[in-house]
């Protein structure tokens, strides 16, 4: 084995071509095939399709990071398999994703919604109607404005009609026996048949002639060409799908099961071969619900996807919360080009959108493998890398989304992310109750728990009117049974089952305060603008113009909890501020909170020993 390769070459060095997983294996520890792996960790320009494709590399890293011995001992325990296993990545034309990155959808989701783009029917209507229609109807008020008709003329453009209405199926207002139009082609028919107009159609017939004088100009005059011309570039834009299909072409080369790094560069204009290449007019500006579409695919680091508003809401965090837990562990390595290998290896196990694919098993299972392993600094230890993924979820929740509460999704998560940190610490994901026997989830009990030893003689427990010692004695009792009859009594439904009342529902999560409570106090959660700030941000999501009742009862709650946990002088600040936009809200918004807005004020004061 060398792993001295002399100069950094500048592409890569090997190939896989006609080479089986033996020969490759051998290849790629001599000099050339060094200096290639050493090239693809620079570069970046690997693709792992599966996590032993990896392996090799970290041989790479592990020869240039003068550990000759660890990667010797690797070699060896690599080489019975090296005849049935790949372990060499593929060369690939685009860098592999940061280790930092993430992304809300694929580029294969992407490719698959524009696919579906189609010709949409109005417009098509529209074109035949400005294409077709309208410089016939031209001809036919043309052929009524000259002194004198000729016969000829007119059976010509009847002929011409009977063709257009046979080939131009699209638009049917011509059909319409009431339109300007019919009305100059039914004249026009019995002038042709030699038959004289009746005084009845001879006066619609001048109505007619009138009105679309009046409203286009006359045909051939400035004020007709100008409005012919203007709807004649409006039918030569190129129809949506058309552009969708070719951004769909720009996305072809990219890997499917990964997001998109650089989403401007798929978003240009038309270029000039592509417009010579499609026949669509050079410079045409993509449409914003195609940008829109390929957007959601954007891959880069949580921060910048916040910031461009790729991810509007808790539920869309908990589905790439899967991939976070990825770059938690690979910023644990120092160096660049190692941290974006490891990243890329745990990803090849399951890239995908949809969370649930990452378990602890199968991050622990991808951790433990030898080359993995071998590259692992001591201190990168998996829980702690856990409790930092569980404490950056929460405080994005809080700080991004303080009106909105944990989606189930995002609980799940939370829940294997505390086992893989060895945590003690339950999260209470709904329906919170068995649905047979009606008692309250055994992970129910402690959040609940904690929410009381956090909330209790606050403006939380008053508003809501809560029992704190009650639930205490409950939770301490390990009472399930109890707990779930205390939700449906607060709820005043008694006897109602805790897993399928919205009312019964909704009182656990006040009394678990839906797992927040449990972040603040076990994992130190906190936002980084403070609490009155995230109040604020709760008040502003239960009265925007797109709230819901639900999603104002889910707000409401989240204000009560930031608003318990600030100190007496914010609170105050925090009242003030929430009257002063109160009295701004629009008459129907401002009578939805003004009840609770009155019980706040009330348990607000009530708790500091104020006057309401």
């Amino acid at each position: 084995m060398d792993d001295n390769a002399g100069q950094q070459p500048t592409g890569p060095m090997f190939s896989a071509s006609g080479l089986s997983p033996a020969e490759l294996f051998d290849h790629c520890l001599t000099e050339e095939g060094l200096a290639g792996l050493w090239w693809m960790l620079d570069s970046g320009r690997y693709d792992l399709r599966a996590p032993e494709e990896a392996a090799l590399l970290c041989v790479a890293w592990l020869l240039r990071a003068g550990k000759r011995g660890a990667a010797a001992e690797l070699v060896e325990e690599l080489r019975p398999f090296a005849g049935e296993v790949r372990f060499a990545p593929h060369p690939a034309d685009r860098p592999v994703p940061d280790a930092d990155a993430v992304h809300v959808r694929t580029v294969g989701e992407v490719s698959r919604t524009l696919a579906r783009r189609s010709p949409r029917p109005g417009i098509r209507t529209q074109h035949e109607a400005i294409t077709v229609w309208g410089p016939f109807e031209d001809e036919l008020l043309g052929h009524w404005l000259r002194a004198e008709q000729d016969p000829a003329d007119g059976a010509a453009l009847l002929a011409r009609y009977r063709h257009l209405a046979a080939t131009h199926t699209s638009c049917t207002k011509h059909l319409d026996p009431k339109s300007n139009a019919a009305v100059l082609r039914r004249a026009l028919e019995e002038t042709v048949a030699g038959r004289e107009l009746s005084p009845r159609l001879a006066g619609l017939l001048r109505h007619a002639v009138a009105s679309m004088v009046a409203r286009r100009g006359r045909p051939g005059s400035a004020g007709h060409a100008r409005l012919r011309r203007a709807q004649a570039e409006q039918a030569d834009r190129p129809a949506h799908h058309d552009l969708a299909a070719l951004v769909l072409r720009r996305l072809a080369p990219l890997d499917v099961g990964g997001g998109v790094a650089d989403v401007e560069a798929l978003l240009v204009p038309v270029t000039t071969d592509e417009a010579a290449a499609c026949g669509l007019p050079a410079r045409t500006a993509v449409p914003a619900s195609v940008r829109a579409v390929v957007a959601s695919a954007r891959s880069a680091p949580l921060a910048a996807l916040l910031e461009h508003g790729a991810i509007p809401s808790a539920e869309v965090l908990g589905e790439v919360a899967g991939q976070l837990i990825v770059t938690l562990t690979a910023l644990g390595y120092a160096d660049e080009a190692l941290r974006t290998l490891i990243a890329a290896t745990y990803r090849a196990r399951g890239d995908r959108r949809y969370p649930l694919w990452w378990t602890p098993e199968q991050h622990a299972r991808t951790t433990a493998l030898p080359w993995v392993r071998a590259v692992t600094p001591g201190d990168a230890g998996p829980a702690e890398q856990a409790r930092t993924a569980l404490r950056m979820l929460g405080e994005v929740c809080v700080r991004a989304f303080p009106g909105a509460g944990l989606p189930n999704l995002l609980v799940l998560m939370l829940s294997r992310l505390a086992r893989s940190a060895a945590l003690p610490v339950s999260f209470a994901a709904e329906p919170f109750a068995d649905s047979r026997s009606g008692m309250a989830d055994p992970d129910v009990l402690g959040p609940a728990r904690t929410a009381a030893g956090l909330l209790r003689g606050t403006v939380y427990e008053r508003y809501y009117g809560i029992d704190y010692a009650e639930v205490l004695e409950l939770a301490d009792a390990g009472d399930r049974e109890g707990f779930a009859r205390l939700c449906a009594e607060r709820a005043g439904r008694p006897g109602r089952p805790l897993a399928g009342d919205p009312a019964v529902v909704e009182q656990a999560r006040i009394l678990t305060t839906f797992n927040l409570a449990t972040l603040v106090v076990q994992l130190d959660v906190a936002p980084r603008d403070g609490w009155g700030s995230s109040a604020r941000g709760a008040f502003a999501a239960a009265t925007g113009a797109a709230a819901t009742a639900r999603s104002t009862a889910c707000a409401w709650r989240q204000l009560l909890f930031h608003l318990a946990l600030c100190d007496a002088d914010e609170q105050a600040r925090v009242l003030a501020w929430i009257g002063d936009r109160a009295a701004r809200l629009p008459a129907r918004r401002a009578a939805r909170i003004a009840l609770p807005l009155a019980d706040l004020r009330l348990a607000a004061a009530t708790a500091t020993g104020a006057a309401p």
